[in-house]
């Protein structure tokens, strides 16, 4: 993570881990951000990758003004959306349910052409105790490979595919089931992306693949792809790559989709957590 910071006038930043993440204070999301406000903003998601807010009590109409002063924002297409608001999807654990959403290493929509830039996930109702949600930096996580491993990567592109996350395969999960997830028969997004890609915000070099929606590498059968996969889906999980996030209720994330993996903690049986996420449309890779 880059420590030589801008010097901050409109929010405050304490830094989560050594590795990514911030909490910002100092700031209202209810009202739309001054244009000194905003960049300090934009410098700090790109800077640290995901950012944090706590305190922030908004209607799902300011979560929506809030997300459009980012970009345009990516309509979900598996999620159960918020009554009136498809803007927003809800992801969701009742008390009853023991799957929840997210639960691995991933990142959001790399299976689209155009992958998100960013996800904003708001906590309307969360556990007393756990249902923390983890984030590793793909910056730390390629820069700590070997040369010989950043040399064997660097041509290579993945392929990211929603059908078997979101398709007809599994509807027999509880997520389909509950009505959490829909619209199986939209799940016919394949995508080639870079290995390794180059961020359109900092120029640095960052890992870009996840273990809930690459395949495997393009022109390599998915048992030639796998063992390397899976010694690059254990390396980006190394601890001292993370920052972890405990939720409160009003607090909200925001992280930058080609920069971090997150990972949904499931470690609260029995009670209830409902959270609120908008996408942002990204960029192409490369």
């Amino acid at each position: 993570m880059t420590t030589d910071a801008m010097d901050y006038k409109e929010i405050e930043i304490t830094p989560q881990s050594a590795a990514l993440g911030a909490v910002i204070s100092g700031v209202n999301l209810s009202k739309e951000p001054n244009e000194c406000a905003m960049a300090e903003l934009k410098d700090a998601f790109s800077r640290y990758s995901v950012i944090f807010f706590r305190d922030q009590d908004l209607t799902p109409p300011q979560q929506i003004t809030l997300a459009k002063c980012w970009g345009a924002i990516n309509v979900n297409r598996f999620f159960k959306p918020l009554d009136g608001y498809p803007q927003i999807a809800q992801v969701i654990k009742e008390a009853s349910q023991k799957e929840n959403i997210g639960g691995t290493w991933h990142t959001d929509h790399s299976y689209d052409q155009i992958p998100a830039m960013g996800s904003m996930l708001y906590a309307r109702e969360v556990p007393a105790v756990g249902g923390d949600t983890l984030f590793s930096s793909m910056y730390l996580a390629y820069e700590a490979l070997s040369e010989d491993m950043k040399n064997r990567l660097t041509d290579l592109k993945a392929w990211h595919s929603s059908r078997h996350a979101f398709g007809y395969s599994v509807t027999d999960s509880e997520h389909y089931e509950d009505g959490r997830l829909d619209n199986p028969d939209q799940a016919t997004q394949d995508a080639l992306h870079p290995v390794v890609i180059t961020h359109p915000l900092t120029g640095r070099k960052a890992l870009y693949v996840n273990a809930d929606f690459t395949v495997r590498f393009d022109g390599w059968t998915v048992e030639q792809s796998q063992p390397i996969l899976d010694l690059l889906y254990a390396h980006g999980a190394r601890q001292e790559f993370t920052c972890r996030f405990h939720w409160e209720p009003d607090s909200m994330a925001f992280w930058d989709n080609r920069a971090t993996w997150h990972y949904a903690m499931n470690d609260y049986p029995g009670s209830r957590r409902i959270m609120h996420r908008i996408t942002l449309e990204g960029v192409a890779l490369n």
